[in-house]
């Protein structure tokens, strides 16, 4: 899978020099950029575009090239917190270090990491993996919205309906259903009917499937 087009690469570095360098390698590459000269910068552009105590819940695919050190809040501290509000989940970070910051990397990826790159790194090789990691956030973000139109059609279901799909689910035909229920062939129809409608679904093997994914 490609990237999305509008796909962003976020760049968190305290050397100008290198967020320059990054940004100009990434348009070679057609990637957009943003760039940030420190962590806490970096949160308070989350602040703002994600504002409000709910999680993080981005509409474009991202991913973060994160320096270890930098002054202030390090690298790895707002790698903490991105983990705690799943936002790591869903824009890859790629740490950049030096070579003294190795073994710290290398646990990093083991607590979710999706890579790091060791300075000076090979410009291609980078940018390979950072359209990787764009290509995983974009589905990631793909699965998310489908879930959560799920959750929505499913709240749309009364609560008849909903006993109705549980043992059409189960793999009951209508006449056990209706007997379970103390209802009418009729009436499991018209619920069967109305369940499909509302799942978007049009068989029972598509609705078990769809539910796997709740």
């Amino acid at each position: 899978m490609q990237p999305a087009l509008n796909a962003c690469v976020f760049i968190v570095d305290d050397d100008a020099g290198v967020r320059d360098a990054m940004a100009w390698l990434l348009r070679s590459r057609r990637l957009m950029s943003e760039s940030f000269q420190s962590a806490d910068a970096f949160e308070q552009m989350l602040n703002h575009l994600f504002p409000g105590p709910s999680a993080p819940a981005p509409n474009q695919a991202g991913c973060i090239l994160l320096d270890v050190r930098m002054p202030g809040q390090s690298g790895l501290a707002l790698f903490e917190t991105l983990i705690g509000n799943g936002l790591a989940q869903l824009w890859p970070i790629i740490f950049l270090t030096g070579h003294a910051d190795v073994p710290t990397a290398v646990a990093t990826v083991k607590r979710g990491a999706f890579d790091f790159c060791e300075k000076p790194f090979s410009d291609n090789a980078l940018v390979d993996r950072v359209e990787q990691a764009l290509a995983l956030s974009q589905a990631r973000l793909a699965l998310r919205h489908q879930s959560a139109g799920l959750v929505t059609r499913l709240a749309d279901l009364t609560e008849r309906e909903r006993d109705v799909m549980r043992l059409v689910v189960e793999g009951l035909p209508n006449k056990l259903i209706a007997d379970q229920l103390d209802i009418s062939v009729r009436t499991v129809e018209v619920h069967r009917s109305r369940v499909f409608e509302k799942m978007e679904v049009k068989s029972a093997v598509e609705l078990v499937h769809l539910l796997r994914e709740v």
